[in-house]
């Protein structure tokens, strides 16, 4: 079992925290408001009030022990700067820092963290994705260019096998996994032979281009 620590539970870090204690590991939350640490109380190992600033208010939760470190504290980027170099300096070995701007990524990045996160952003490019295009169901950005989607499956590819419509091949793009809906199962390296359901969505990789064009497809 691993601990990790949350600092800021706002709506972002409160979810992580909730998701890290539901698969069994030791969490620590801190915040400085009451209100939201009596609110995680009973979901994480320890739930504590206080600045993650504060260098003895961290020793004293464990953050030295932690295996990672989550920071989200909202607008305030002079705490998550600070937070975030304490728990480095305590040897905290992975840092992921909530971020609410590019400018606030930049600054993070040079202090030398894991990853900076910054979902407003993302959810918005997911978002105008889709409404540009309504095949596309999903899309996260793994690098400049690059992504992974889920797609609905194009009418044409309907009866069609992954051997016979050659995707690589034809649109530059691999299927990662196929997700039957119906059943409710996520089939990773599918079957390259089965025919694909008008039920199936399609979770696919490749360059940002190549994934546009296969959700032209008709």
């Amino acid at each position: 079992m691993k601990r990790y620590l949350v600092v800021g539970l706002g709506n972002f870090g409160a979810s992580v925290a909730e998701t890290l204690a539901a698969t069994g590991h030791d969490v620590v939350a801190l915040d400085r408001s009451e209100r939201r640490v009596d609110q995680l109380s009973r979901t994480v190992s320890q739930a504590a009030v206080g600045s993650g600033t504060d260098a003895a208010t961290l020793k004293e939760i464990g953050a030295d022990g932690a295996h990672a470190a989550v920071i989200s504290t909202g607008d305030d980027i002079t705490s998550s700067a600070m937070s975030t170099l304490l728990l480095r300096e305590m040897g905290v070995e992975e840092l992921y820092v909530k971020v609410i701007s590019h400018e606030h990524a930049r600054l993070i990045e040079k202090i030398g963290v894991t990853e900076t996160v910054f979902p407003e952003h993302d959810s918005g490019i997911r978002l105008a994705r889709r409404i540009t295009n309504r095949m596309l169901l999903n899309y996260v950005e793994l690098g400049a260019g690059l992504g992974v989607q889920e797609m609905a499956v194009p009418n044409s590819w309907i009866g069609k096998n992954l051997l016979q419509l050659q995707l690589p091949r034809q649109y530059g793009i691999q299927v990662v996994a196929v997700h039957d809906v119906l059943m409710g199962r996520m089939i990773p390296l599918p079957d390259p032979k089965a025919p694909l359901k008008e039920s199936d969505t399609l979770l696919v990789s490749g360059a940002d281009e190549n994934l546009a064009r296969a959700t032209r497809v008709k």
